[in-house]
């Protein structure tokens, strides 16, 4: 039967022993065997532990003369081979009776010490069980005495062998481990059940985990939304089934979103985010493939497209303001005339109104259906101001913003209206570091937005919260209130024109804010949860 070279063999077994001493040895300790050298990997070391230093001498001579340049320790007994092994080793050929212990019971211990090493079991007495406790001990081969050199020789050949392979395998399991490591692509692999068998420092760092924590954790429980499940469990079973790549783009959760309640103040401006809806929303593209010799294990490729998803929606609501632009400004001259004048008529009856002879219940009907009326006007009016200012193409003025002072400013301006609404205002707004460079006044609409959102969120009172502090390179202005919040799947609408959550609200107050944000190159996003109020980000950058 033909052996790979590093499979376990029992060349004494098929060699029985003629003699149980060293002087029955075929070849002298003074001849050099019959063997052709071999050359060995480098830096190999063997050891040999026996008491009966005449069978150490002849079998350190046979070993030299067939690997010239090999290390060759030795001890005699199983005690000083422990402390001989600590110096490291690749091969150990352990006599089995030595005098404080087992060569069989030596093999865990000097396995433990050099986990790639081989140990070759030598006596002069043995059975077939006595052979194969041996190696299901751990031994790579079992030799009876006596031997020949060219046995000695290949045996210890095929165990050297099987060390440097084992030794390069894992040099390149280190490798892949390092690559997958620092790549900047997230890679998990799944395994029958779906459970995570493996999963790189990208995915981890954006999963909020470590790897270890991971291990074991079903992959789409833990970081896939739910809504997002049926999609990654049918690309997995189309992959398993056919063998075949599927591609698919899903949201990935960090766990420590859910476990975090910190401020954003009190996080680095880089895990504040550029996209608008929760900063740890995550968007990834994943590539999903196995081979046939991996079984049910699946492996998961994914790019963070987040960044680019967020840019193409700002692309199409730019090209969508462009063409709505070019539409206001023709239309808005011959609206504006229409309403005004309407506005006039309007005036004018109800001047005319007190002059009527008529009661005063049919009198006061008439005035409030003209109000509403007014009202009406007034919205239509408003709606389309603030049409033609987030479609109109401006350019911001350039020029130091304290940002501090100004939303004191719009604090103060809607001072009454928070009391009228049973508010309290809270100012967190230092003197010093945190000048912003852009257009005041636009800054200051900014503002007056998010105040006035904040105001009309809290019917029943609360408390608004106003902070302003430097953030490395930026200034951030946080704007939050206690009222009744905005549901996690209405999130990534907020920012879009005419999306509104009030009654008589135009959706266009968010739009033209995160314009004259964007303008400033800078970032707003928005945290809230259903019934925990909300809270808005504005990031500019600092001034010099």
């Amino acid at each position: 039967m033909t052996r790979g070279p590093a499979s376990p063999v029992l060349p004494g077994l098929l060699f029985p022993a003629k003699a149980r001493d060293p002087k029955d040895l075929p070849v002298p300790i003074s001849s050099p065997p019959i063997a052709t050298a071999r050359s060995a990997p480098l830096r190999s070391r063997v050891l040999i532990v026996d008491d009966n230093t005449e069978l150490v001498d002849t079998m350190r001579a046979v070993i030299a003369s067939g690997f010239p340049g090999i290390a060759i320790e030795t001890a005699q007994s199983g005690a000083a081979a422990l402390v001989m092994a600590q110096k490291g080793f690749d091969v150990a050929i352990v006599d089995v009776k030595l005098p404080d212990v087992s060569g069989i019971d030596l093999i865990r211990p000097l396995r433990a010490v050099a986990p790639f090493s081989e140990v070759l079991l030598v006596t002069g007495f043995a059975s077939v069980d006595a052979a194969i406790g041996a190696l299901r001990s751990g031994a790579f081969a079992f030799v009876l005495k006596s031997f020949r050199p060219e046995e000695l020789i290949s045996i210890v050949e095929q165990a050297l062998t099987k060390v440097e392979l084992r030794q390069e395998r894992d040099e390149l399991e280190r490798r892949y481990r390092d690559l997958v490591d620092v790549t900047d692509v997230l890679v998990v692999a799944l395994g029958g059940a779906d459970e995570v068998t493996l999963i790189n420092r990208k995915a981890a760092s954006l999963a909020g985990t470590t790897g270890d924590q991971a291990l074991g954790r079903s992959f789409l429980e833990a970081w896939i939304p739910a809504e997002d499940h049926a999609a990654v469990r049918a690309a997995l079973a189309t992959t398993r089934g056919q063998i075949r790549a599927a591609e698919v783009e899903t949201g990935f959760v960090d766990t420590r979103s859910a476990r975090s309640s910190a401020s954003a103040l009190d996080r680095p401006l880089d895990e504040v985010g550029s996209i608008h809806t929760s900063p740890r929303a995550k968007r990834i593209r994943w590539h999903v493939s196995r081979s046939r010799e991996s079984g049910d294990l699946v492996y998961l490729i994914g790019i963070d497209v987040t960044e680019r998803r967020a840019l193409e929606k700002r692309a199409a609501d730019a090209e969508a303001l462009s063409a709505m632009g070019e539409l206001a400004m023709n239309l808005a001259h011959e609206i504006r005339n229409p309403l005004n004048a309407a506005v006039l008529q309007l005036h004018l009856l109800t001047r005319n109104l007190d002059r009527i002879e008529a009661d005063e219940v049919t009198r006061g009907a008439l005035k409030d259906r003209t109000r509403i009326v007014g009202d009406e006007i007034g919205r239509l009016n408003r709606l389309l101001t603030e049409f033609l200012e987030l479609a109109r193409p401006r350019g911001i003025a350039r020029e130091p913003v304290h940002l501090p002072r100004l939303a004191d400013e719009v604090l103060d301006l809607e001072e009454e209206s928070a009391k009228g609404r049973g508010v309290t205002i809270v100012r967190d707004l230092p003197d010093d570091g945190c000048v912003a460079i852009g257009d005041r006044e636009k800054l200051k609409q900014v503002t007056i937005n998010l105040v006035v959102n904040a105001l009309e969120a809290m019917k029943q009172g609360g408390t608004l919260t106003v902070r302003v502090r430097p953030e490395q390179e930026r200034v951030l202005m946080v704007v939050e209130d206690t009222g009744p919040g905005i549901a996690s799947e209405l999130l990534p609408n907020v920012f879009d024109p005419f999306f509104t959550t009030k009654e008589a609200g135009t959706g266009l107050g968010l739009s033209i804010v995160r314009k004259i944000v964007d303008q400033h190159g800078g970032d707003v996003t928005i945290e809230s949860e259903r019934g925990k109020g909300a809270k808005v980000i504005v990031s500019i950058p600092i001034g010099r």
